[in-house]
């Protein structure tokens, strides 16, 4: 909740002051005005997985909540995350607590709101993404206006979009000799053959030194190895296919101590190899594809 600032106003002391006042009290048997209802702002529940991150987690869904807080300035703004484990850590660390879904949902049932907006942050339509389509489908009838917006990669031109932003944001690293890899979390749902999709996306661009890598599916990072060395690139850089740059960016991806992290398997096939540690959300085009999903939804009503 915002902190708000009042102004507090002084009392007269004096004992006829006060007598006036209840003689002026007594004269009248008009009642005083009722104040107005301030209307219910719609809301928009801004929901994301999270991350224990802070640095991250400001600079990626803060900047992706702060977009669509700028764009839909008649809406309330609010946030959700998925994973309770990450609320719980957050909330250890630093006393704050994080709404998951269902505690955001009561809360905006319970203020009386009669159109909302859930807009995802995760990538796809994976496991995450139908959690929150049940849950919402749990609050059925509580609403007037009801609408879930699309995930980031849920058409062909939020893909290309998605590619040319990242083209954009690391063609600073890029030379003959290099190969930019991106690392996803991957899946056991269906949905995984998205990073097989972004992959043939970068390629039908032209932009051949990108390789799409997963965490805990397919493509692995021995497939990637395989891929890059068979392109002939002798440097690599990483960087997470991740809203955010969190637990699996920084220890997944860029841990050198751990030997089966990206950089410690890429550095082992004999490729010099260097980080960046940036989510998606980092990029204000790809934030923008996020607010054009929550018009998407909006105009959906």
């Amino acid at each position: 909740m915002n902190s708000k600032s009042f102004t507090r106003r002084g009392f007269v002391g004096t004992a006829a002051a006060l007598a006036l006042g209840s003689l002026a009290s007594c004269a009248s048997n008009a009642a005083a005005p009722a104040e107005e209802a301030r209307p219910i702002k719609p809301v928009i529940l801004v929901t994301s997985f999270g991350t224990s991150f802070p640095t991250s987690r400001h600079c990626t869904i803060g900047a992706i909540e702060s977009d669509i807080r700028e764009a839909f300035p008649d809406y309330d703004v609010r946030r959700a995350f998925t994973s309770q484990i990450i609320i719980d850590h957050v909330e250890s660390d630093t006393g704050r607590h994080i709404d998951n879904f269902e505690e955001a949902m009561d809360k905006i049932v319970a203020d009386g709101v009669k159109e909302l907006i859930v807009q995802p942050t995760h990538l796809m339509d994976g496991f995450e993404y139908t959690d929150v389509k049940n849950a919402l489908a749990e609050y059925e009838g509580q609403f007037e206006k009801v609408a879930l917006g699309k995930t980031l990669l849920s058409s062909e031109d939020d893909q290309k979009a998605v590619a040319e932003a990242l083209k954009s944001s690391m063609e600073r690293y890029e030379d003959d000799d290099t190969a930019i890899c991106l690392m996803g979390h991957g899946t056991e749902a269906d949905s995984n053959s998205i990073y097989e999709t972004m992959q043939k996306v970068f390629v039908d661009l032209g932009y051949n030194n990108y390789f799409i890598t997963t965490v805990e599916a397919t493509p692995n990072f021995d497939d990637t190895v395989k891929a890059v060395k068979d392109a002939g690139f002798k440097k690599v850089i990483l960087r997470p296919f991740m809203v955010v740059a969190g637990d699996h960016a920084n220890n997944d991806m860029a841990d050198p101590e751990d030997p089966e992290s990206l950089i410690s398997v890429m550095q082992d096939a004999g490729f010099e190899v260097q980080c960046v540690i940036e989510g998606l959300g980092q990029l204000d085009t790809i934030d923008d594809i996020y607010v054009s999903h929550v018009q998407d939804a909006i105009d959906s009503l």
